[in-house]
C-alpha cells in the first residue's frame, strides 16, 4: 500500500483529471480520465465498451499519472497497483453521489447502478 505525504494528498485532491495506464497483451493502452481520490484510492467511472475496462478485466495491473505543468513549479504523483471493478453496492453508490456532486458531466448524463462499473 502507498503511503501519501499531505502535500501528495492535497495535490491529489485538488485536481480531478489523471492519466489511466492499462495493457492487454504487453501492449499499454493509456486515457486521460476524471478520478476522485479518497483513502487512499483512486476511483474511476467508465463504461463497458471501453478498452481500459476490458483491459482491467484480463489484467488488474494499472498506473495512474496525476501531473500539472506550470511552470516554475511542475508536479506529479505516480502509482502503479491493481485496479478492481465495482458494478453494484454501497460504496458504488456512495462514490457515484461524489461524482455526481463533483462533475457536471454526470449530472448531466445520469446513470443508475450497474450501467456504468467503477
Amino acid at each position: 500500500m502507498v503511503v501519501f505525504t499531505e502535500e501528495e494528498i492535497r495535490f491529489l485532491n485538488e485536481n480531478e483529471v489523471c492519466r489511466l495506464a492499462t495493457s492487454s497483451k504487453d501492449a499499454p493502452h493509456v486515457v486521460p480520465v476524471c478520478y476522485i481520490f479518497e483513502n487512499g484510492n483512486f476511483y474511476i467511472f467508465t463504461d463497458y465498451s471501453t478498452k481500459k475496462f476490458k483491459n482491467i478485466k484480463g489484467n488488474p495491473k494499472v498506473s495512474v499519472v496525476v501531473d500539472v505543468y506550470r511552470q516554475p513549479s511542475n508536479k506529479a504523483v505516480f502509482i502503479q497497483g491493481s485496479a478492481t471493478i465495482i458494478e453494484k453496492g454501497k460504496e458504488y453508490k456512495e462514490v457515484y453521489e461524489k461524482f455526481y456532486k463533483k462533475f457536471y458531466w454526470v449530472k448531466a448524463d445520469p446513470w443508475e447502478e450497474g450501467e456504468a462499473p467503477l
